[in-house]
Parts: C-alpha cells; sequence; structure tokens
C-alpha cells in the first residue's frame, strides 16, 4: 500500500489524482457537518422566525404575507399555510427567500431540513469555492485543500450552513464574484480598452445577487468595481511607453467596466423582485400606479426602518469586536433538569446552537488579518490586497453601523477571506524557512491543523444542539461573554 501510494505521488497524475481525492473529501467532510441532523430542532430558531415563513408565503403568492399570532407553533406542527392575505413588510430583497422557498418546496415545508436544505448546499459549495479561490492566489494546491478544510470545519460556518437566514447565502454569492474577480484579472487583456470581458459581467451578475439576498451585497460591487477601475489603471501606467499615455484608455476602459458590473447588478437586483412587481397583494405594491415608482417607495420604508434599528438585543454586538468572536451569537438553546426527558446528568442537560467559530481558527486568523494590513502597508503585495478587498468590503462598511443593532454573525460574509488571510500567513511562515527548518515548519502547521480537528470535534455538540450535560456546555464558554 505505501509503495503504491509513493508510485501515485512521484508521478504528476498520480499526485493530481490525490489532490482531486482529497478536495472532494474536504467537500465531503463539510456536507456531513452541515447536513447530519440538518431538521434539528424542528423549531424555528433565531431568525427563522422571520426567513423560513416569509420565503414560504414569497414561493406561494409572489411576495411576503402577514401570519396570526402565535404562528411558529403550527408551523412547526407542519400547518405551513394558515398565513394571511394581508402583506407584511419586510426589510431585505427577496432572492435569498426565494432560494430557502425552493428547498421547501422541493423537500415539503412540513420538515424542518427542507427550511435549511438550500442554505446547506451553498455552504458546502463554498468550501469548493474558497479551494478554487486558493488555488489561483497561491498557485499551489496544499493551500488550497488547507484553505478549504480550514472553512469545512469552522464552526461559525457550520452554524450558518445549517441555518435558515439570509447571511450563507450572501456569502456564497460574494464569493462567487471574487472567483470571477479573479477569472478577470487572469484574463484582462490591457492593449485597447474591450468590451470582451465577461467574467466581469459574472462579477455583475453575482453582485447584483448578492445585493438581492442582502442590501450589504453592495459594499462588495463598490469595492470590487472599484478594485478593477483601479488596478487597470495602475496596470496601464506600468505599460505605458510614454507619460500620459495611459489616461485615456484607462478612463475608456473604466466606462466600460461600470456598464458591464453596475446596470447589470442593477437589472439581476430588481429582476429579483419579479414577484412582487407582477402580482397584487405585496406590502406598498399600490404606493404608485408605476409598479417601479412603487418598489422605490417600499425601499425609502425599508431603509428607514434600517437606519433606526436600535432596538436593545441580549446578544448584540459591537462590529469593532466581530473578528475576535468577543459575542457570539445564541440562535437555540434549551435545558432540562435532571430524570426530565431522559437527561441523567445531576446538574441539567443543555441543547445549545451556538454561531461561534472555532477559536483554533478564528484568534489565529484575526492575528493573520491584523499582520496583512501591516505587510500589504508596507510591502503591497497584489494577493495581500486582494484578500483584504474581501475583508473591506464585508467587514468595514460597518464600522459605520456601531450605534445599530447589529449581530456577530454577519461575520459570515468575510469569513472566507479570514481564512484566506490565515492561509497566506501560514504559507509566509513556510516560504520564509530555511532549507533545514523546513521539516519541523511542516510538522508545525500539521500539527496545528490537527488541533484545529480536535477543536471542532470538542465544540460540534454546541454547534449542532447535540443535547449534553450542563457542565460540558458550560466548559465550552471560555469567555463570560460567550454565554
Amino acid at each position: 500500500m505505501i509503495a503504491l501510494l509513493n508510485r501515485l505521488i512521484s508521478k504528476p497524475r498520480g499526485r493530481q489524482h490525490l489532490d482531486r481525492i482529497a478536495a472532494w473529501s474536504i467537500i465531503a467532510l463539510a456536507a456531513f457537518l452541515r447536513l447530519w441532523n440538518l431538521g434539528y430542532p424542528g423549531k424555528l430558531v433565531f431568525d427563522e422566525t422571520y426567513y423560513v415563513k416569509d420565503a414560504w408565503t414569497l414561493w406561494n403568492t409572489g411576495s411576503e404575507k402577514a401570519w396570526p399570532k402565535d404562528a411558529n407553533t403550527a408551523f412547526e406542527a407542519g400547518r405551513v399555510n394558515t398565513f394571511l392575505s394581508d402583506p407584511s413588510f419586510v426589510v431585505h430583497p427577496p432572492l435569498g427567500k426565494w432560494i430557502m422557498g425552493f428547498g421547501m418546496w422541493l423537500l415539503g415545508p412540513e420538515h424542518s431540513y427542507s427550511w435549511r436544505i438550500s442554505v446547506a448546499i451553498l455552504s458546502i459549495a463554498a468550501v469548493g469555492l474558497i479551494m478554487m479561490i486558493a488555488r489561483i492566489l497561491f498557485q499551489t494546491r496544499v493551500w488550497a485543500l488547507i484553505a478549504g478544510f480550514l472553512m469545512a470545519i469552522d464552526g461559525h460556518a457550520i452554524v450558518l450552513g445549517r441555518t435558515g437566514l439570509l447571511d450563507g447565502i450572501l456569502m456564497f454569492f460574494a464569493l462567487l464574484a471574487f472567483y470571477f474577480l479573479l477569472r478577470h484579472l487572469q484574463s484582462r487583456t490591457l492593449a485597447t480598452p474591450s468590451w470582451r470581458q465577461p467574467w466581469l459581467i459574472a462579477v455583475g451578475v453575482t453582485l447584483g445577487a448578492a445585493t438581492a439576498v442582502k442590501w450589504s451585497g453592495l459594499y462588495f460591487l463598490a469595492a470590487f468595481g472599484l478594485y478593477v477601475v483601479i488596478s487597470d489603471a495602475i496596470e496601464r501606467k506600468k505599460q505605458a511607453g510614454e507619460a500620459g499615455a495611459w489616461l485615456l484608455p484607462s478612463a475608456i476602459q473604466a466606462v466600460i467596466s461600470f456598464i458591464l458590473m453596475v446596470p447589470i447588478a442593477l437589472i439581476t437586483y430588481v429582476a429579483s423582485w419579479s414577484g412582487w412587481l407582477v402580482n397584487a397583494g405585496g406590502y406598498d405594491r399600490d404606493a404608485d400606479d408605476n409598479p417601479f415608482l412603487a418598489l422605490w417607495k417600499y425601499h425609502q420604508d425599508a431603509y428607514g426602518f434600517h437606519v433606526n434599528l436600535h432596538t436593545p438585543h441580549s446578544y448584540a454586538s459591537n462590529p469593532l469586536t466581530w473578528i475576535f468572536e468577543i459575542r457570539p451569537t445564541s440562535f437555540f438553546y434549551e435545558g432540562l433538569t435532571q430524570g426530565q426527558v431522559g437527561c441523567e446528568s445531576a446538574g441539567g442537560c443543555s441543547s445549545a446552537i451556538t454561531a461561534l467559530g472555532n477559536p483554533i481558527i478564528w484568534f489565529p486568523a484575526a492575528a493573520a488579518v491584523l499582520l496583512l494590513v501591516y505587510l500589504f502597508a508596507t510591502r503591497r503585495t497584489k494577493v495581500g490586497g486582494l484578500i483584504l478587498l474581501g475583508i473591506v468590503a464585508g467587514y468595514v462598511p460597518w464600522f459605520a453601523f456601531m450605534n445599530r443593532t447589529v449581530f456577530q454573525f454577519y461575520a459570515i460574509a468575510f469569513l472566507p477571506w479570514m481564512i484566506l488571510a490565515l492561509v497566506y500567513v501560514i504559507r509566509l511562515y513556510i516560504h520564509t524557512r530555511k532549507a533545514e527548518e523546513l521539516p519541523r515548519a511542516v510538522k508545525v502547521i500539521g500539527g496545528y491543523l490537527f488541533v484545529a480537528l480536535l477543536a471542532s470535534l470538542f465544540f460540534l455538540p454546541i454547534w449542532i444542539g447535540t443535547w449534553i450535560p450542563y457542565w460540558y456546555w458550560h466548559i465550552h464558554m471560555w469567555l463570560p461573554s460567550w454565554i
């Protein structure tokens, strides 16, 4: 067996075969962690109470509808069609709910796993995506596999991949747009301004879709669009044969890039509202005879809600603390006393779902982000800048909303770039070792990945809601603010 493995490794085709097996094994691991017992709990947890029910009425009527008081109990029992004919005022665009509604229609809304299956599949796909992205950025399969492995086993990604919320869907589209952006940067030509930019069109479509899930997709559109224009101008300036020769071509290409991205993103976004536009009965649908003006009125109302959202919440958190996971969000918690429903622990039993990242991944990743900021400021590395681009788009804008009611789990939108930053620093550590230090460095990194896996196994019960003794739940609460 060992001889066969050595023969495979010694041949390029054999190494490629093993790389494919490793990549698919990581995806299989991600699938297991996201799909196993996906229907638990059979209750609407946290904001599923809004998005799952909205998704079902959207799928059935073309717009979100109101529900009777205490509708959750009936919905959880399988009576899913008790919604009213009155419109419901919702403050997020419809695409994410359309996607969730498809899973419910496909598998049956009376089954709780159908509420979450669409999000779970996109979360699994995101693991494959981050491997493809890391392969482009780092040019080596091993770093792609490490990035995929860390994404597969991180608790924040697992919990958001097992819950019927919009944020995991937003992350998928933002990450897909980043992949298309990298493909554009690989294939663009700088000889003359060009309309032949298919990857740029793909970026526009996917970022329009991201914005059609949550408005924070606009931050990615702005950041990626500015990067395309600025990086194009920088490269043209480098290649210019004479001073100033790059200015006009760069300006023309900037206009072309804007047209290929922004209007297409807008069309994609508006298309997601088709159900509301063509069907009567949606909230604000009759605000104007022109449906597009009525849609604009709806957006004004939704914007007013967002900017004025200051409702106190026990799990609200300051965005400055997100990368350090100071206040993770508890999505679900139930407790039993000893002797109740099979609980045999003297201190009682707990079932918890907490959007807590693996600390062995998150704390080093937070440090890696800060180090990457320093390295980019001093060295201007292209790969470092691209990774920070995702952090800037997904994280930095939230600093303007520190007085709003916001939550740690929003960090899923930029988690992939935190992991890429961590892989970047690990790679830098390996590449700066002397030849005689390399074997030990490789063992250190291998040991780190093994410890990260052990930590995920330790925290897994509080990510998927396993019933455990209360004392065992409590030893997972490393910081008082985690409770």
